[in-house]
Order: C-alpha cells, then structure tokens, then sequence
C-alpha cells in the first residue's frame, strides 16, 4: 500500500471526567477516500481536532507528508495543506458567498485593495464545480441549509489542500447536490487528493470510500478495506454488539383521532388535510423543499397559517407562536439542532428544561431537586454520553445534542410530538435506541409526527406515511403498502393512481 500522506499515531486527549481519545491511530492515503467511522462520542470530532490543533492533544504524534508535524490553529493546518469541512455550519449569513470563501485572506493588489473581479470569479468557478446555481454575489442567507453546506465545502476546496477532512457534508444536501459532491471527491482522489469521510449514512461509505477507520469509546478497533467489510460486520465493529434489526417498529392498537388538519394553508403550504390518531406514528416523506418543514411549523404556530383548521382533541386551536404550540402540547423537534434547538453556551440540564420550567415550578419558584431528576432521568434514558448535566452542551457529540433536543421535547409531555430529522447526524446504535424510545411513547399513547428524507426510516418506522409535493399531499400509504419507489414517484408528483398503475 501507499505510504500515508497523514498519519495520526497513538493520540490522547482527556476532559474532565472523560478521556475522549485514548491512543487513537489513523492513517490517511494520497489518492484515497478513508470512512472514520463511530458512535457519536466516539472520538471522531475530537481526533480531527486534535490534528487541526484546535485541541492541544495529551500525547501521541502526528505526521504529515513524512514529517513530524504539531498545528497550533486551524489556519495553521489550512496553510500547510490540511482543511476540514465542519458538520456545524461556520459561515456568515450577511456576507456575500465570495466574501466567506475568502474571509480573512482576500485577493488583494500590492496596495492592499482587494480585487473584488478576480475573487468573484474563482469563487464562481469552485460554484461551478460543485454545480451550485448561483452568483458568488449572493449573500449567503438568502441560500437555503443544503447551498450553504456547498459553499462550506466550495471553501475548503479553495485552499486546493492534500487533504480534506468532510466531517458529515451531505447532513442537509439533497440528492442532486450529493451527487454533485461525489463527483467532486472522485475527481480530488484522481488529482491525488487524501480525504477523510466521516458520515453515519453507512450507504455512502460503501459508494464512495475505499478504505475504513472504525472508533469505539476513544479507540482505535481497526482498519479495513470496504470492499473486504458488510454492513453488519462494520455495525458490529462500530457499536461491539449485532444489531439485528434496525427498525425496530411495534405494531399498536391506535386509539381515538388525537389531531385534525383541515385545509391548511401558509407558508409554503398549499390545502393539506390528515389526521393524527393517539399512538399513531405518521411519517411524512418527500424530497427537500416539498414543504415538510413549513407544513411542521404551521401547524405548531412557528409560522403564519394563512387558512384552514388545526383541531387537537377535539378543539379548534390556533398557535400564533411556538409558546402556543407548546402550551396546547404541541412539542416540535427542529432539523436544525444549532440554530433552533438548542443553546450551544448553555448546559444539558438548561437546554433539557427549558421548555418545561412552568411544570418543574410551584408557583414562581423553580424545583430544583425536581429539574435535577427529571433531566438524570433522561440522560439515562436516552443513554446521552456527558460527564455531567452540568456540562455545557456545546461540547458534547453532534448525536448527543440530538438526543438531548428530543429529551426537551418530551419533558414538556406532549399530546402530539413533531420529529423532524430526528436522527440526522446521529450513529445507527444511538439511532436504534432513538427509535425504541420512539416507540416506547407510542406504547403510551402518544401521537408522533416523524419527518425524514430518510426513505428507509419513514418505511421501517412509520405506521402510516404522507407523501409531499410542492407543498402538497401527493400520496398517503398504509406502512405494509409503501416502498421506496411509491414514495419517490409521489415525492416527484405523481398521482397515487399513477403509483398504483
């Protein structure tokens, strides 16, 4: 085999009450695509870290192109040829799309003026690449989640680096744009470009990379060829036990109507009608910009409902703010854990209650003892990895913060629970276990709403599915009647008699 262009030997770093790398290896080939693969909390976030020299590590070595390297910041690993595509979302709504590519080392002349020409154009150019329609003129907020993660990988590429760290960039892409995305990284693995592909979507492992690097607890289990590895064998290796089933849907008897929708109208949405029944999981499919979100969020008063009913036992309500939502027991779960799910600088235990505080009082006065209990009672629960619940969430895995957002959600116990992506970012062990507790509150009667643009999730977990189209039902299937290609042709607007034909 080549000799690697990175090499990440024996790398340890301990936080209080937590030793997140405990003699961590990697290896990282010219040409070549490496999986880093592992639970979250496994490590994976912290070793790129550690080499990009955001974190001082404990011990170990890192060597890069033959020699013994130690970054001091990520501009220093960015200078030397090294750039990391971060899951979360580093960039400025109010700048253009040239001017966060380029923030901080503009195109300028020999008087220090920048020569806004020749960045739009490169910028343009590296747009192109990744078949991204528009000007690098734009000011990056008019972008939608999906075109501002290309624009984050557009910048890494502009540092035309030997290696590129992509830690979960196709989270918010679309079909199309991951597309765009793979024909890309073939392109660098031609120009002899090392990448290192962290993704929990186990499919893309397979169609994209060569080689696996698989993390447990801090750990280093091994390396191994894709073409020499199945799906089951890298679970096992990821999590240390089979997972023999990974939907692990319950069949329960659902009770009386618990939700109406009648003639929705809104943002986005255009004359929707379902109904919701108590123990009911309702998965809601179609591809990105079908509305799913926006039908979510009218529905729980984040957004204007222009027309049309919302009746919740029984009772006609109207939600002019997600407080209303709530009030009403009404708890959504953002697909955007950063911006609108949580508060990065607050803790586990802040973030977990904060929508439940009226509950955990008598009268003004907050019950602590009560607060502390309820939130150890799901970190248990939903077995999130953290020190402490006084540790501040930001610091935690990607995953983690996610089951702490569903933990908020259901600590307000809700009537109608709205999961939207609910395990995006998150590893297939932490996954099972979202979806058992997803279960166990459908056991108890509680109506839940599950919105995916994971195919397979919406089928394995759902006992009825909605189709989305242009803001619109284009289809409604019993769970024992959908697959896949149902979905997609209603996803793409097809008629269910089409479907069906």
């Amino acid at each position: 085999m080549t000799q690697p262009i990175l090499e990440l030997k024996d790398i340890e770093k301990a936080f209080p009450g937590v030793k997140a790398l405990d003699k961590t290896s990697l290896n990282v080939y010219p040409g070549k695509v490496m999986a880093l693969m592992g639970e979250n909390g496994a490590g994976k976030s912290t070793l790129m870290k550690a080499l990009t020299g955001i974190y001082h590590m404990d011990a170990g070595e890192i060597r890069y192109q033959g020699e013994t390297v130690n970054f001091n910041g990520p501009r220093h690993s960015q200078e030397a040829g090294i750039s990391i595509i971060h899951q979360e979302l580093n960039l400025i709504p109010e700048l253009t799309i040239a001017e966060n590519i380029y923030l901080g080392r503009e195109k300028t002349n020999s008087f220090g003026g920048i020569k806004w020409s020749q960045m739009y154009r490169e910028a343009d150019a590296l747009l192109a690449r990744l078949n991204v329609k528009h000007s690098s003129r734009s000011l990056l907020g008019e972008l939608s989640l999906g075109e501002q993660q290309m624009v984050e990988i557009a910048k890494a590429l502009s540092f035309k680096s030997q290696v590129i760290i992509m830690d979960e960039p196709t989270d918010a892409l679309t079909d199309t744009e991951t597309e765009s995305l793979f024909k890309v990284i073939n392109e660098l693995r031609d120009e002899g470009t090392g990448i290192v592909y962290i993704s929990h979507r186990l499919k893309e492992i397979f169609e994209i990379c060569d080689d696996i690097t698989v993390l447990r607890d801090g750990k280093f289990i091994g390396q191994r060829a894709v073409a020499d590895i199945d799906e089951d064998t890298m679970i096992e290796m990821m999590v240390g036990r089979r997972l023999d089933e990974q939907y692990p849907r319950v069949d329960a008897k659902h009770g009386t109507t618990c939700l109406e929708v009648k003639g929705l109208n809104g943002a986005g949405v255009k004359d929707v009608s379902f109904t919701l029944d108590r123990g009911e999981i309702l998965g809601i499919s179609g591809l990105m910009g079908a509305g799913r979100t926006e039908l979510m969020k009218v529905i729980y008063g984040a957004l204007k409902r222009e027309s049309g009913d919302v009746v919740l036992d029984g009772k006609a309500i109207n939600p002019l703010s997600p407080q209303d939502g709530l009030a009403n027991g009404i708890a959504y779960i953002s697909e955007d854990r950063k911006g609108e799910g949580l508060i990065l600088g607050l803790s586990v235990k802040e973030n977990m209650s904060i929508c439940s505080l009226e509950q955990l009082s008598k009268g003004v006065q907050l019950q602590h003892y009560d607060e502390v209990t309820a939130v150890e009672d799901f970190i248990r629960l939903f077995n999130i990895k953290t020190p402490s619940h006084n540790q501040i969430i930001g610091n935690l895995s990607g995953g983690n913060q996610q089951k702490v957002a569903i933990a908020k959600g259901l600590m307000t116990r809700p009537k109608v629970l709205i999961l939207d992506e609910p395990t995006r970012g998150v590893d297939v062990g932490a996954k099972k276990e979202i979806y058992q507790l997803i279960n166990q509150f459908k056991s108890e009667g509680m109506s839940i709403i599950l919105v995916s643009s994971e195919m397979p999730e919406v089928l394995g977990m759902s006992d009825r599915i909605l189709v989305m189209h242009e803001g619109k039902i284009s289809g409604e299937f019993m769970a024992e009647d959908a697959d896949q290609e149902k979905l997609l042709a209603c996803a793409v607007g097809k008629q269910i008699n089409e479907v069906a034909a």
